[in-house]
């Protein structure tokens, strides 16, 4: 007889075995459902770099230590900029909506969070750092992060590396 008897022991381990693999279903349609972070884009040229969050809570107010945290965060995806391009940066609408800053090896290029969601700037002017004396001095690479903040509340940052081309 092909048909397994319902207290058989055949029986138990196809039961198990679906149930088993409803609960893995399941957990991967969940895992699945997670939401992903706003986005922040960086285009030079024809190529373009696109960073998830180094942390954001959906929108929420992120304390000071994980915002010390993330704001020490080193960027995980690079671009490469050459003499005279342009840097292109845009974000979400809902991370404009909140508002955003930039910053660029830790000094701030926009006075106050902005609700656009594209700049641009002159590449060659990432490529500076403040030295000890007060004055520009030339750097080949820049860090540059994008902070969402709304009233002086930390609510995400995204981290991009820009080389300079040799």
């Amino acid at each position: 007889m092909t048909n397994a008897i319902p207290g058989s022991r055949r029986g138990r381990v196809l039961r198990t075995a679906t149930a088993l693999g409803t609960v893995t279903l399941g957990l991967l349609a969940l895992s699945a459902c997670e939401k992903p972070t706003p986005l922040a884009t960086v285009t030079v040229g024809g190529e373009t770099v696109t960073a998830e969050a180094a942390c954001y809570e959906d929108g929420k107010t992120i304390g000071e230590a994980e915002a010390k945290k993330c704001a020490d965060a080193k960027a995980e995806k690079k671009i490469t900029v050459g003499h005279g391009d342009k840097i292109r940066i845009g974000v979400e609408p809902e991370m404009a909506e909140e508002g955003w800053m930039l910053f660029v090896n830790d000094q701030s290029v926009l006075p106050e969070p902005t609700d656009k969601t594209y700049y641009s700037f002159p590449g060659d002017a990432f490529f500076q750092k403040q030295g000890p004396t007060g004055q520009a001095e030339p750097t080949k690479d820049a860090e540059i992060s994008i902070v969402m903040t709304k009233d002086g509340n930390f609510k995400g940052a995204w981290h991009i590396e820009a080389k300079q081309e040799k």
